[in-house]
This record gives structure tokens, C-alpha cells and sequence, in this order.
């Protein structure tokens, strides 16, 4: 064999049947082959396991589907190259003209915006209440066929905590599919609820390291069948090597979790005791209008911790400005602490009644804890609030 055919053509190093790699590999190969046609065509076919186009499916991205789905512990996965295509996959798959999404003031911005823009587009209508108002869901699904009920829990910022049990109890009553947005809670919690399907984006606690996109739909079977079609045909599932990411970083998933959660829950004690804050969103907090709702839900309240500044915007800003160990920037969950302060959290797209209603003020300030030292994030916080008060 000459050079110019074998470097296309390399010899293979295959393990012995009895050796295994202790990391799986990254199968970074967009194509799959069988010995023959025949196979080929069963595989094509569905009609034997294996694999034939990354497109479809990648064996790195596989393992990372199925690991998921048993933290959430539901039937299958399909995993996709960011929260937002996850969403958006998602909703253009379950959803027609004609139906109906009840969906929330406090749903995350981008999915809230595919909603009304995208879907509404094509024919899909909503109604938006605060997912604080039970009696409103009730009668909102009492009076009108609806396809999805979309919410989160927390919400994401202001830490709202939905009723699952009322909400999925009342959905599924109706004939409606529940969908929960899980990326605030994680997967370790609120598996036993009766949810259809989960969305998590991987951007955040799975990769848990700010490197990697990616985002995820975990559900029963025959939902997931459908959905995964039409993500293949869409092209929008998770690339091999940034699922390799993913599954590295859920190796540390747990013990990052709850050393967040740990140092979330002591920071949110030092802020409802500081004079610059007007008020303290989480969950965590016996003052927490639900407080008693998440403890039942939840396993640990989350490393998400919002709070209102007594002096508005420009508060906000000199906060912001004055941090050392906090970076201003968007997206949450990883090692590092982040901040977004208000002037970035501003919802966009809803009436002043809706934003009234959502819980974002002037003074409002999202935290994100990460795993730094907490002595050192809380000292840091009292010097920036320090700085607060004296302008």
C-alpha cells in the first residue's frame, strides 16, 4: 500500500476485549461503517444497534443521553448544542397551529421571546400568568384546551418556586403535557414528579466549568422518539466533543452542587442581615414566601441567590463595578461567581404590568455562587456594599 493510501486508510490500534479506557474516548467522526451494504441498511433501517452519521446519533453523545436520563430518572435523552436549541427543538416538535402554551411572566427571557415571536408565528398561542397564580392555572386549563404547560422552578431570577404537584396534577387533568425548565434546581432534584419532560441547559451545572455549550430534553420514550427525529432533521444536536465536555464536567457535578448550594445558603443569610439590601430572593430563607413549598420539593435550595439594593440602578452599577471575585457576566452554574445586575436583568417583551408582576426591580442583582472560598466571597460582598452605601 502506497503512502498516499495508507495515511487515509491507517492501520488500527483495537483493544483486546478485556481492556477498556477508564475515560471513554471522544468518537470524533462524523461518519460510521459496517463490513457491508446489508448491514449498513439494517442499521439505516433501525433495525440493528450501531451507528451511521453523527448527525444522528455519536456514540461520545450517546453515553452522555443516557447518564442524564438516570439522574432525572426518566426513559431517554437527547442532548443539543445549547439550552436554547434544546427549548426551541422542543417546542417546535410538540406544538401545532391552533394549540395552546401556558407559559409564565417569569420564564426565562429567550424562551419566553420563542414563544410569543416564533410560535406565535406559526400559528401557537399562549396565555402568561406568574407561576405563583394557582387559581389562575387552574382555570386557565379548566377553560381552554392546551397542548404545554411550560414553567421553571426556581424561576429564573427572582427564585420563585412553583407548585409541582398542583401544577402537574392540573395539567395532566386537562390533557395537557408539563414541561419543566429544571436547569435552576438540577438533576438531582424534582425527578418525582409526574413531569413529561425535563429541559436542562448543560451550559450551566453539567459542564459546570463555562467552557461548553449544550442543552437537553429527558422524557419518557415515545416523546423522545419524536423529538429526537425532528432535532436530526433540524441538525441541532450536541457535537461529540463538547459532549465529551459535558460528561467530564458531571464527574464533579455533585460535589460542586452542594458546595454552591452550601456557600448560596450562607451568603443569602449575610445579605438579609445587611443594611444596603432591601430584600433577599432564595429559596433557602425561612422568609421566602415559599420557603416551606421548596423544602418540600427540593433537596438543597440552589447556589442562585437575587436580592434587591436599596438604592436602584446606580446602586446596582457601584455594586457591580466594586466586586473582585465576581464577574459581570451572563449565564450561571459554573466554578466561578458571576453577577448580573440589574440593568442586565431587565425583562424585555412585557407589558409594565407583566414586569411589574415578574419581580425584577432597579435594585435587582442575580448572584451565581461558585466554588470559591466563602469567607472570601462574603468579604467581598461587604466591601461592595460598603461601597454602596457611601455613594
Amino acid at each position: 500500500m502506497k503512502g498516499r493510501t495508507r495515511v487515509n486508510h491507517p492501520p488500527e490500534a483495537a483493544l483486546p476485549a478485556d481492556n477498556r479506557p477508564l475515560v471513554a474516548p471522544i468518537h470524533q467522526t462524523v461518519k460510521f461503517a459496517f463490513e457491508n451494504l446489508e448491514e449498513t441498511m439494517r442499521a439505516y433501517r433501525g433495525e440493528r444497534e450501531g451507528y451511521y452519521y453523527t448527525r444522528r446519533a455519536n456514540p461520545t453523545t450517546r453515553q452522555l443521553e443516557k447518564l442524564l436520563a438516570e439522574l432525572q430518572g426518566r426513559d431517554d435523552c437527547v442532548a443539543f448544542g445549547s439550552g436554547m436549541a434544546a427549548v426551541a427543538g422542543c417546542l417546535l416538535s410538540l406544538t401545532r397551529a391552533g394549540e395552546h402554551v401556558l407559559c409564565f411572566v417569569e420564564t426565562y427571557t429567550p424562551s419566553r421571546q420563542l414563544i410569543q415571536g416564533l410560535l406565535g408565528r406559526f400559528g401557537v398561542e399562549h396565555t402568561m400568568l406568574s407561576v405563583e397564580d394557582d387559581a389562575g392555572i387552574e382555570r386557565v386549563l379548566a377553560e381552554r384546551p392546551t397542548r404545554l404547560v411550560w414553567f421553571e422552578s426556581p424561576t429564573n431570577p427572582v427564585t420563585r418556586i412553583a407548585d409541582i404537584g398542583r401544577i402537574t396534577r392540573a395539567a395532566h387533568a386537562h390533557g395537557a403535557l408539563t414541561l419543566l425548565d429544571n436547569t435552576f434546581a438540577g438533576f438531582h432534584n424534582h425527578g418525582q414528579y409526574g413531569i413529561d419532560i425535563y429541559v436542562h441547559s448543560l451550559t450551566k451545572y453539567a459542564s459546570g466549568h463555562g467552557d461548553v455549550m449544550g442543552g437537553a430534553i429527558i422524557a419518557r420514550d415515545e416523546l423522545i422518539r419524536g423529538i429526537r427525529r425532528d432535532a436530526v432533521l433540524l441538525g441541532a444536536l450536541l457535537d461529540p466533543h463538547a459532549a465529551f465536555l459535558v460528561m467530564r464536567g458531571m464527574k464533579t457535578y455533585y460535589l460542586r452542587h452542594e458546595a454552591q448550594a452550601a456557600s448560596a445558603a450562607r451568603i443569602a443569610g449575610f445579605l438579609a442581615g445587611h443594611a444596603a439590601v432591601a430584600s433577599v430572593n432564595y429559596p433557602g430563607l425561612p422568609g421566602h414566601p415559599r420557603h416551606a413549598l421548596a423544602r418540600e420539593q427540593m433537596h438543597d435550595f440552589g447556589s442562585i441567590v437575587t436580592f434587591n439594593l436599596e438604592g436602584g440602578l446606580e446602586a446596582a452599577r457601584v455594586f457591580a463595578d466594586t466586586l473582585e471575585f465576581f464577574a459581570i457576566t451572563p449565564s450561571l452554574g459554573s466554578v466561578e461567581s458571576l453577577v448580573m445586575p440589574a440593568q442586565l436583568l431587565r425583562p424585555r417583551g412585557l407589558t409594565k404590568e407583566q414586569a411589574a408582576i415578574s419581580g425584577i426591580t432597579d435594585g435587582t442583582v442575580r448572584l451565581s455562587i461558585g466554588i470559591e472560598d466563602c469567607d472570601d466571597l462574603i468579604a467581598d460582598l461587604d466591601a461592595a456594599l460598603s461601597r454602596v452605601s457611601e455613594a
